[in-house]
C-alpha cells in the first residue's frame, strides 16, 4: 500500500479519520482504513459519549491545524459527519480537500440541526447512505446531501455501516481514498506542466 508522500509541490493530502459516538473499535472500517495509510490521523474527542457539536468540531479543527498545511481527506462516520459539517461551516478555509460522509446521524436526534450549514459545503463530499440505518432515514439523509452538494452513494440494506452491520474491511472506502490521491497527483502534474510551459515561453 502506497504511503502518503510528504514531498513535492503542494503538500500531499493526509487521511483524517473522524469517528462518531464512542469512537470506532479495532474491527470498524475506519480503523481498518487508518491501518492502511502511514501518516493517517484520527481525531480524538475528550469525551466520546457526549455529542457536543462545537467541541467536536473544534477537535477536528485542531487536528487539521497540526498537519502543517497539508490538505486533509476526511473519512467521517455518524455523528462525526455532523461535527465535520459544523467545522466546515465555521472554518471553510481550513484544509479539507474532500470528505467521505458515511451514515450521518440525524441532527434532530441531538438538537443540532440549526447549527449545520444549509448550503453546499466548501469541499467535495460523498455521502454514503443505508436504507436501513437506525440513526437516520435515507430520505432525510438525502435531503441533507442535497443541501450540502454531496454526491450520494446508496448501499441498500446496510444498517449503520458499522462493525455490527458487517463493515470491517471495506474496499469502497479505500477506493475513495485512492481516487482522491490520484486526483491530487493529476493536479500536481498539470501544475508542473504549466510551469514548464511558462518557463519555456520566457
Amino acid at each position: 500500500m502506497a504511503a502518503f508522500d510528504p514531498c513535492g509541490g503542494r503538500a500531499a493530502p493526509r487521511l483524517l479519520i473522524v469517528p462518531g459516538l464512542n469512537d470506532s473499535g479495532p474491527a470498524h472500517w475506519q480503523s481498518w482504513l487508518q491501518s492502511l495509510h502511514r501518516g493517517a490521523v484520527r481525531v480524538r474527542q475528550r469525551d466520546w459519549a457526549t455529542p457536543e457539536l462545537d467541541r467536536w468540531a473544534g477537535r477536528i479543527a485542531g487536528a487539521i491545524e497540526r498537519q502543517s498545511g497539508a490538505p486533509c481527506l476526511v473519512a467521517a462516520h455518524s455523528f462525526g459527519c455532523l461535527a465535520l459539517a459544523r467545522h466546515l461551516a465555521l472554518r471553510p478555509d481550513l484544509g479539507v480537500a474532500a470528505a467521505l460522509l458515511v451514515a450521518p446521524a440525524d441532527p434532530d436526534r441531538f438538537g443540532v440541526a440549526d447549527l449545520l450549514p444549509r448550503r453546499a459545503l466548501p469541499a467535495a463530499t460523498t455521502m454514503v447512505l443505508s436504507d436501513t440505518d437506525p440513526w437516520m432515514r435515507a430520505a432525510k439523509a438525502r435531503g441533507w446531501a442535497q443541501r450540502w452538494g454531496s454526491h450520494v452513494v446508496g448501499l441498500g440494506d446496510a444498517g449503520h455501516v458499522n462493525t455490527e452491520a458487517g463493515f470491517g474491511p471495506w474496499p469502497y472506502a479505500q477506493r475513495w481514498v485512492t481516487a482522491q490521491l490520484q486526483r491530487h497527483e493529476r493536479g500536481q502534474r498539470a501544475d508542473r506542466a504549466a510551469l514548464a510551459e511558462w518557463s519555456f515561453a520566457v
